[in-house]
C-alpha cells in the first residue's frame, strides 16, 4: 500500500484528498472570514484520525513511519547540523545569507522552553497548510491534495502554519474564539501554539534564507516577534 493510500485509510470520509474548487490562496480576507470555520473543522477532522498503529513524531517517510521517538527529538533534531541532505552544515548560512544568528537562536530557545507542553500530543498533521496547498469552494468544502509533508505532531502545528502564511487573518485569535463557542478545551493552548509556531517559523525562515528571499525572511521575523503578544492578549 502506497503512502497516500495509507494516509487515506487513516482519514475520515469528511477529509477530501481530491477536492474540487479553487486554491484557497485566492480568498481575500473578507471571504476567508466568512468561511474560516470550514478550514478549522477539517483540521480538527484530520487531528481526530486514529493513529494507534503509528509510533513517534515527525514527517512520514514513504512507509508512513516517523523518524523521531519524542516531540523533543523531533523539534530539536530538525535543526541538527549533521543531518544529511539539503541542511547538512546549515549553520554556515549565518555567514553566507541573511539568516540572523541572534534571532534564530532566541526563538529556537523559546521553542525548546515550551516543548514539555507539547510532549505526548500526538496527532496526524497535514503540515502543509499554506493557503496555496488547500482547495476550497469558499462555501461548503476544504480539501487537502498534497500530503507529502504529513506526519505526527501537535495538531496546533497546522493552525500555526496558516498564521505564518497570512498573519493578518488572525488565525490563533479566531481559533481561540472558535473553541470557546464550541466548548472545545485545548490544554496549555497558548504555550503549545507558540511552540509549534516558533518551530515552523524558524524552519521556514531558514528555508527562505537559503534561497536568498530577503522579503519573506523579514516578513517571517516580524510575524514571529509579534506572536507572543498576540497570544498572551487572549
Amino acid at each position: 500500500m502506497g503512502k497516500d493510500n495509507k494516509i487515506k485509510a487513516l482519514l475520515s470520509e469528511q477529509v477530501n484528498m481530491t477536492p474540487n474548487g479553487f486554491v484557497a490562496d485566492q480568498l481575500n480576507p473578507q471571504q476567508f472570514a466568512e468561511c474560516y470555520e470550514l478550514f478549522f473543522n477539517k483540521i480538527f477532522e484530520i487531528s481526530s484520525s486514529d493513529i494507534a498503529g503509528i509510533e513517534g513524531y515527525g514527517e512520514f517517510n514513504e512507509d508512513c513511519q516517523t523518524e523521531y521517538a519524542t516531540c523533543r527529538d523531533f523539534l530539536i533534531g530538525t535543526f541538527a547540523e549533521d543531518k544529511e541532505g539539503y541542511w547538512y552544515n546549515w549553520t554556515d548560512m549565518y555567514e553566507t545569507t541573511i539568516l540572523d544568528r541572534a534571532f534564530f537562536e532566541e526563538y529556537r530557545k523559546e521553542m525548546e522552553d515550551r516543548i514539555p507542553y507539547c510532549e505526548g500530543k500526538r496527532y496526524l498533521v497535514y503540515n502543509n497548510t499554506f493557503f496555496v496547498n488547500m482547495i476550497t469552494d469558499g462555501k461548503t468544502t476544504v480539501g487537502f491534495p498534497d500530503w507529502s509533508r504529513s506526519g505526527i505532531g501537535d495538531f496546533l502545528l497546522d493552525f500555526a502554519i496558516m498564521d505564518l502564511n497570512k498573519p493578518y487573518l488572525r488565525i490563533p485569535e479566531l481559533l481561540y474564539a472558535y473553541c470557546q463557542k464550541r466548548d472545545i478545551v485545548i490544554p496549555d493552548y497558548k504555550e503549545r501554539y507558540l511552540c509549534m509556531a516558533y518551530y515552523k517559523g524558524i524552519d521556514t525562515l531558514r528555508w527562505h534564507a537559503s534561497i536568498d528571499d530577503t522579503e519573506s525572511c523579514l516578513s517571517i521575523m516580524k510575524s514571529v516577534r509579534e506572536l507572543k503578544a498576540r497570544l498572551y492578549a487572549l
